[in-house]
């Protein structure tokens, strides 16, 4: 099984595709320097593998090596993710 992960920002999202099929998503919005995530949102028959955990630790990723940006977790599961990942808390704190 082929897992891709890739911003798309004309959408504002992130998306987790298998076997070329998305998965999941996660939605933000970008106000200045801050990039906060709305929602993260995973097929229920795929919720089992680990995806949003993927799909959230390459955006966060993303935004730490490709820009300045800030951190806003809206999305409770971008900050559970933060919460547990405390090496992604300089993002949230950054700026």
């Amino acid at each position: 099984m082929s897992t891709s992960i890739r911003n798309e920002p004309r959408q504002n999202r992130y998306t987790i595709a298998l076997d070329d099929q998305v998965a999941g998503f996660a939605d933000y919005r970008l106000e200045g320097t801050r990039i906060i995530f709305t929602r993260t949102e995973v097929d229920p028959a795929r919720r089992q593998g680990g995806i949003a955990g993927q799909l959230v630790e390459y955006a966060l990723d993303d935004v730490r090596t490709g820009s300045a940006l800030t951190v806003v977790p809206e999305c409770t599961y971008v900050a559970h993710f933060i919460d547990a990942h405390p090496d992604y808390q300089e993002l949230v704190d950054r700026g």
